[in-house]
């Protein structure tokens, strides 16, 4: 295990999927997985072998209890999870197929999460040994309170001295525009590492990256953010592009002290894509706390959500091993023997 300890803070919820890639409207059985932001982004770093803690708030009941099982079996610390409530947030996903869309329908209204308050959560007793902290924006997303919460959060690792990143992760079903900048604007104050792509730049703070002149959308949009929040140390971002209707190109970037910083390039066939945004995320976490120089941690994070692309479910199940393979190898994808 790594000294360092990493608090993440998010919901932990159920996914549906209809089976076989069908419609809906066609579905007469759903697979069940877990998964959530940070939830994912913590097992991948207990995968890479970190020791990791999850916040969050699930039922008593069975289903609950299925959702931090789900969570221990990879390693997670699940001690500063609040037991209470009577659901657990459920999404629907309906998988992209060939020209299909992935479609989302969220049902998290009335999940234990989702009406927390503020005194479930010992914020002191949670970051006791801690020296990281992560969230995504989706947290503060789901209601006023669990905002409140996450500010609360964020003032207390400041000023315990912890290192705190968030994935920006716009939600237009979640939130609008104006409420996301409202109050990611405030929440932003107290972070050292963003991770944001240029759906988060748009939606949260209405940037216009076609205004970039002679600089890369994604080296234009951190430079414009760091101009917002000075606080930040960096900001990360990774994106796919489709090349064909079943090949995918990823590559990421690091912008720091004024100098963007990139990845190579993947050309894939997926899987399954949801979690490699948290996959990458872990990935950042993982290659600072190991003192990695930047192109060696957009490396690092590139390759971790590049090999998410290839396991289903929400968790990225790969070791840290695995990732460096990837990323720094010659072997690369060859036969393991």
């Amino acid at each position: 295990m790594q000294k360092e300890k990493i608090i993440t803070f998010g919901e932990l919820m159920m996914r549906l999927s209809p089976e076989n890639n069908e419609r809906f409207t066609q579905a007469h059985s759903y697979e069940a997985v877990y998964g959530g932001g940070e939830a994912n982004t913590a097992v991948s770093l207990s995968n890479f072998g970190v020791d990791v803690d999850y916040v969050t708030k699930l039922p008593c009941h069975p289903i609950g209890q299925s959702a931090v099982n789900s969570l221990r079996q990879y390693g997670v610390g699940i001690d500063s999870i609040v037991r209470g409530g009577d659901q657990i947030g459920i999404y629907f996903l309906e998988k992209k197929t060939s020209q299909r869309p992935t479609n989302v329908i969220y049902n998290r209204a009335g999940s234990a999460f989702a009406l927390a308050k503020e005194e479930d959560f010992d914020w002191d007793k949670i970051f006791e040994g801690a020296t990281w902290f992560h969230f995504s924006g989706i947290t503060p997303a789901i209601s006023d309170e669990m905002a409140k919460i996450t500010l609360i959060a964020c003032k207390k690792a400041k000023e315990l001295g912890l290192t705190i990143s968030c994935d920006l992760n716009y939600r237009s079903k979640l939130w609008s525009s104006e409420k996301a900048c409202e109050v990611m604007t405030e929440i932003c104050k107290y972070v050292d590492v963003c991770i944001a792509n240029e759906d988060d730049a748009i939606g949260i703070f209405s940037m216009d990256p076609s205004k970039a002149e002679n600089v890369e959308k994604n080296a234009y949009i951190a430079g414009e953010l760091t101009k917002m929040f000075p606080n930040f140390k960096c900001v990360a971002s990774v994106w796919r592009e489709e090349r064909t209707i079943t090949t995918f190109k990823l590559q990421s970037m690091i912008y720091r002290d004024g100098k963007a910083y990139y990845s190579k390039e993947y050309f894939m066939n997926i899987l399954d894509y949801i979690g490699a945004g948290d996959a990458y995320c872990a990935g950042i976490i993982y290659s600072f706390i190991n003192d990695y120089d930047t192109q060696k941690a957009v490396e690092f994070a590139n390759a971790a959500s590049c090999l998410k692309h290839t396991v289903s479910g929400d968790f990225n199940l790969v070791t840290a091993e695995e990732v460096n393979k990837l990323a720094f190898s010659k072997a690369g994808n060859e036969v393991s023997r």
